[in-house]
């Protein structure tokens, strides 16, 4: 049986750094995530200028890491799938696929969410009726 180990602040920081880089890997390497974090730059920009209400920050928030963790789980996944399956298989492509139609699911749902907060704002501000 494993030996249970004591709690340790040093390893709670060393997690983090581990997880930093992996940040910074999936920034360095996929242009997908890029997208999505330029689409989040904007819609933090519109949160500020339309002055958005907490709740609203918070829904948005969600939307946006909910997007960003999907393509960073769809990397991964794709990593896994590329080193245990180097030459082409069909369930491997499926298993790609499906990772990345859970970020498309997302990135739809996250439009959505941005519609439903901003088009009230946009609607004041260049005075149209919706």
């Amino acid at each position: 049986m494993k030996q249970r180990r004591t709690f340790s602040f040093l390893r709670r920081l060393k997690s983090f750094q581990y997880a930093g880089k992996g940040v910074w890997k999936a920034v360095k390497t996929q242009h997908n995530l890029w997208i999505h974090l330029v689409a989040a730059l904007l819609v933090i920009y519109a949160g500020f200028f339309f002055q958005i209400t907490r709740t609203e920050w918070m829904i948005v928030i969600v939307a946006m890491g909910g997007v960003i963790s999907a393509e960073m789980f769809n990397t991964a996944i794709e990593l896994i799938v590329d080193m245990v399956s180097p030459e082409h298989h069909r369930m491997a492509g499926a298993a790609k696929d499906v990772a990345a139609g859970a970020v498309l699911i997302f990135a739809i749902a996250s439009v959505l969410i941005g519609l439903l907060v901003f088009l009230p704002y946009l609607s004041d501000y260049y005075e149209i009726n919706c």
